[in-house]
């Protein structure tokens, strides 16, 4: 064989070798001249843009089957505000009217945002912080959302347990919330809901049994003067709070082989369940007039700026973009998967869960309203009034009411778990990709985090743990979410570039995103987001749970947990900047240089200082 044949053998068995290690990832290979001895050209390989390393691709844990993977990310997205918030809003809104703006912000933003977590997190196959490798100086963004699920996680998971409490309280033959014959009772409980136009002024005072059950029988809210004065933890729902920490881990602790086989319960059990609800809600009297309100049209609410702020917001938080959840997910996906498609059927099925919930729950409301011959808006609400009081209400007034109880808290419990895994998750795969130290004790660790949850969620069930509730809901998960949401596409289509990420995308599943999807992630999205970002914080509201108004230190408190989680994107890129060897623009150039690349910086070729990478889409 001659010198010149046995060269190009030898770097065609080092391609092929190469190619095959790595088959289901990147093909672009760099050849290396190492030495040449004896007229033969001895040459080595690497890959230029390939995600991770062949070794680190084949460690990765991926789902059993792709349904699992669909079920995880429809059960997250799927949660107990399709059920609680979004039909009053769009109650509140017009009716059927808010269905255009919350389809227009669904379209440009909900969809393209979906699509761009999952493609990120399977691309390169990490968490949340792991995946900021394609520009190191906005990590922090990876910590702040892990930050911000983990905050969520201390109020969420009380939800669930109150739902078990209910859960419970329902195996009897008569319902605790049906009378006002119990010793939570107050003398204002009153079998008989007063209309809003009452004559008789004492009636504006008197409660019903449900409400007094929620506050007084599980709360104990009465035997608290405030946030200032909480009392300690309330042994039932201390120990229902343990039962969901204990199912929490069990779902989460051998990662996704584990918790992929426990949605499959969790994710479909509440469509049984809906279903169900609606056959017996559209039976009762008085139900068609409650769907008639849900979906009246009164199209000259959008003209309200209230109404599409409304939709806005809803969007964000219905889809669980920004909790680092998607990301952590889709990074069990196989490479080639179609990352696309289930943007698509997700955002699909979450959008028709939360309308036909509408059906379920204003059906329930109609015949609220009929029973106690008030109109439909002194029954509709949102939030925990509406699942905990207004639900378990009606529900007491049915034949084989116990059943349906617990079948409706059944349904509440499946909802929550499987979106508090996906919480949980967001957090235990952003810190162990980073550590792997962690790595390789995942048990232990995700056995610290879900007790650290447990811990600080004892607040939560205190007498006045309720207020506690509020003060999170309000601060913890409101526009630190958009914010990060918003530094993350910047991040993703500015500074990485929408070119490359199409690329990294077609490298995937064959084909580039088109044009459309180039145009939101570059222009339509970042701007969507700053704009809920200003209208979230000049209509700002302070927090309030009925009549209570929180202190003005309660407030303050707040506000500083919102800002300990927005605080991390500058504090560590001001870190990271500082950290970096050379001159300022040599900082600045490998602070917003993909990793991957920072062999080409070295060279003087940054793509990020040209005018091209800014103006491309």
């Amino acid at each position: 064989m001659s010198k010149s044949r046995c060269s190009v053998a030898l770097m065609s068995s080092v391609v092929a070798a190469t190619k095959e290690a790595n088959a289901t990832g990147p093909k672009a290979v760099e050849l290396v001249l190492v030495k040449e001895q004896n007229g033969v050209q001895l040459t080595n390989s690497t890959l230029l843009s390939a995600p991770r390393s062949p070794a680190e691709a084949q460690e990765r844990e991926t789902w059993s089957k792709k349904a699992d993977f669909l079920l995880s990310v429809i059960g997250f997205a799927v949660d107990l505000a399709n059920v609680w918030r979004f039909p009053y809003l769009c109650y509140k809104n017009g009716g059927g009217a808010f269905l255009v703006p919350y389809l227009f912000f669904m379209v440009i933003a909900g969809m393209p945002l979906f699509y761009m977590e999952l493609a990120l997190g399977q691309f390169n196959r990490e968490g949340a912080a792991g995946v900021w490798k394609i520009c190191p100086i906005l990590k922090g963004v990876g910590y702040t959302v892990i930050l911000i699920s983990l905050y969520i996680g201390f109020f969420y998971n009380v939800i669930i347990a109150w739902a078990l409490h209910y859960l419970f309280s329902s195996f009897t033959t008569e319902l605790p919330w049906t009378h006002c014959n119990h010793t939570w009772n107050s003398p204002r409980c009153s079998d008989a809901r007063a209309p809003a136009s009452s004559p008789d002024p004492n009636d504006t005072f008197r409660t019903t049994p449900a409400a007094e059950y929620f506050e007084r029988g599980v709360l104990h809210l009465h035997e608290s003067q405030g946030i200032g004065d909480l009392g300690a933890p309330r042994w039932q729902l201390t120990a229902c709070l343990v039962l969901v920490i204990a199912l929490l881990y069990f779902s989460l602790w051998k990662g996704v082989k584990t918790s992929g086989k426990v949605v499959w319960v969790t994710a479909t059990m509440p469509y049984v369940v809906l279903l169900a609800l609606l056959l017996r809600g559209v039976t009762l009297p008085g139900a068609v007039d409650g769907i008639r309100a849900y979906l009246s049209v009164d199209f000259h609410r959008l003209c309200e700026a209230s109404v599409w702020i409304d939709a806005a917001i809803q969007i964000c938080f219905s889809l669980g973009v920004g909790l680092g959840v998607l990301i952590a997910f889709s990074s069990y996906n196989k490479f080639t998967n179609n990352c696309y498609r289930d943007a698509i059927i997700t955002t699909s099925v979450n959008s028709l869960t939360s309308f036909s919930s509408g059906f379920v729950v204003f059906s329930f409301l109609g015949y609220m309203a009929q029973k106690h011959s008030v109109p439909i808006g002194d029954v509709a609400k949102d939030g925990p009034g509406l699942i905990f009081i207004i639900y378990p209400e009606a529900l007491a007034t049915l034949p084989l009411s116990s059943v349906w109880a617990v079948v409706f808290f059944v349904m509440l419990l499946t909802l929550g778990i499987d979106s508090a895994m996906g919480g949980m998750e967001s957090v235990i795969t952003g810190l162990i990709d980073e550590f792997q130290l962690l790595h390789r004790h995942r048990e232990l660790f995700t056995l610290l985090i879900v007790l650290a949850t447990f811990l600080l969620s004892l607040f939560c069930v205190t007498n006045g743990g309720i207020y506690v509730f509020t003060l999170l809901d309000h601060f913890a998960a409101g526009t630190s979410i958009l914010f990060g949401v918003l530094m993350e596409v910047i991040g993703v289509a500015w500074f990485y570039g929408v070119w490359q990420f199409s690329d990294d995308i077609k490298q995937m599943t064959g084909q580039r995103p088109s044009l459309y999807w180039r145009l939101c992630w570059k222009f339509i999205s970042p701007c969507f987001l700053l704009f809920v970002v200003v209208v979230s914080i000049a209509t700002f509201r302070p927090p309030h749970y009925g009549a209570y108004i929180f202190p003005e230190w309660a407030n303050a408190l707040g506000w500083a947990i919102a800002a300990s989680s927005m605080s991390v994107v500058p504090i560590y890129a001001a870190y990271k900047f500082c950290s970096l060897p050379g001159s300022s623009r040599e900082k600045l150039a490998y602070a917003i240089t993909p990793e991957k690349e920072h062999e080409r910086v070295d060279r003087g070729e940054v793509r990020q200082f040209t005018l091209r990478h800014w103006l491309v889409v």
